[in-house]
């Protein structure tokens, strides 16, 4: 019974890094407890979202594609192929990116946002035409990846608006306290 739970967190490892992602968030949320604020909970979630669901999250496919490439292309439902280095060489820019995103500024956790969205989009449109024209349902084609593809960029997308929308109200704030005008 363990095994098999290590076996589903390891190969189900978007969802895992996710997960893990929202325990972070918690946790620093209940450190500011006296500071708790919308902004306060939307950078939490944010940065532990790039941390985690991009810069781990894509490490380890790094890591999968590069250095069990047999594997990986297996859980896929595909044979091996010079293309598993490809992505696992993508992923480890995107996972690097993920883990500077952690602090950087707007403009470039929104970069790191839109390059592994599209990523995961193309790759989730992949997954459909494996299921369809190779019946392809092999877990990591079909299985909780595919829907994490799909899912991942929607949650980040939707951070990365609140958060937009968190620093916009404080510039205005800020712009207002000092009574200076935009137009």
């Amino acid at each position: 019974m363990v095994g098999e739970f290590i076996g589903f967190v390891l190969s189900n490892f978007t969802l895992t890094f996710f997960v893990i992602g929202i325990i972070f968030s918690i946790f620093s949320i209940l450190c500011k407890l006296k500071r708790i604020s919308g902004k306060v909970i939307i950078e939490a979630l944010f940065a532990y979202f790039l941390l985690f669901s991009i810069g781990f999250s894509f490490l380890y496919n790094f890591v999968c594609h590069t250095f069990f490439a047999e594997e990986a292309a297996a859980f896929i439902g595909w044979a091996n192929s010079p293309f598993q280095y490809e992505v696992g060489y993508a992923s480890l820019g995107i996972g690097i990116a993920g883990l500077i995103a952690f602090k950087a500024n707007i403009g470039f956790r929104a970069a790191t946002i839109i390059i592994p969205s599209f990523f995961l989009w193309g790759a989730a449109g992949g997954h459909i035409y494996q299921m369809i024209n190779a019946h392809n349902f092999a877990p990591g084609n079909a299985g909780i990846i595919f829907w994490t593809d799909i899912f991942l960029p929607i949650i980040g997308f939707v951070l990365l608006f609140f958060q937009y929308k968190f620093k916009k109200k404080s510039t205005d704030l800020l712009l207002e306290k000092f009574n200076i005008s935009t137009s």
